[in-house]
């Protein structure tokens, strides 16, 4: 196995930090990496936004869900889709009105995704922990207001960068046959592969939990879809700051 995929799979979301700051250099190798990443078209819809003022952490972790390793983490870099950099591309040439569609919106996602990997591994590599914040999403509208985003621009996660300050065990994926088909789709089977995955996690979240809750990812994935964390605001906010999703 080559060191790149050995850093891949000892990824684990680290949520405690030290005290230690980032020097400036490592987060623009990390950013750097980020910009290399895959992009449609070389379109580059994407901007990362960070967050070093601790009182600004503050605000940031309440309205993402009271996420306290925001406030501890020395860097909080928020990611966003960002078509506005785009109109005004196009706007150096004709003045005309940037044509949207839902493709345009994920282009725009999808690209700040593939960037905020890169960034990932590219800070694993430097010795750091991050963790993926979606909760910034519980609270899109105040968070664009504290980013001063403009039109066509949304958070679409926040990532926390440090230190760790924790060894967390790494969590245990589906089976790779319950992810990985050949030519076709394969229903026959996958119900196995869950049940059996949900041995594996059963056991993981028992040892993690000091055995005081039973549970397993099939349930997780219930509790998760029935509770009111789908977001429904979103469509609404993404109307709002000029996202036209049709």
């Amino acid at each position: 196995m080559n060191e790149v995929i050995a850093l891949l799979k000892k990824h684990r979301s680290i949520r405690k930090y030290k005290d230690t700051a980032i020097p400036e250099r490592d987060l623009e190798q990390i950013l750097l990496a980020a910009q290399a990443a895959s992009t449609s078209s070389n379109i580059q819809a994407y901007s990362v936004i960070a967050v070093k003022d601790p009182e600004r952490k503050r605000k940031f972790a309440e309205l993402a869900g009271n996420q306290q390793q925001i406030v501890e983490s020395p860097v909080f870099l928020i990611w966003c889709a960002d078509l506005n950099k785009i109109r005004l591309a196009a706007r150096l040439h004709e003045d005309v009105e940037l044509r949207q569609n839902a493709e345009l919106f994920l282009l725009g996602t999808i690209d700040v995704t593939l960037a905020a990997q890169n960034a990932a591994i590219a800070a694993e590599s430097l010795g750091y922990g991050i963790v993926y914040i979606g909760g910034i999403r519980n609270n899109p509208k105040e968070i664009t207001e504290l980013l001063e985003l403009p039109e066509l621009v949304y958070p679409v996660f926040g990532m926390c960068v440090g230190v760790p300050d924790q060894e967390p065990d790494i969590r245990p994926r589906l089976p790779l046959a319950a992810v990985y088909h050949q030519e076709t789709y394969k229903q026959s089977g996958l119900e196995d592969e869950i049940i059996a995955y949900d041995s594996i996690t059963r056991e993981y979240y028992a040892s993690r939990k000091g055995g005081e809750q039973e549970t397993r990812w099939s349930r997780e994935m219930l509790r998760r879809f029935k509770s009111d964390r789908l977001r429904d605001h979103l469509h609404d906010f993404l109307v709002g700051q000029g996202f036209k999703l049709k």
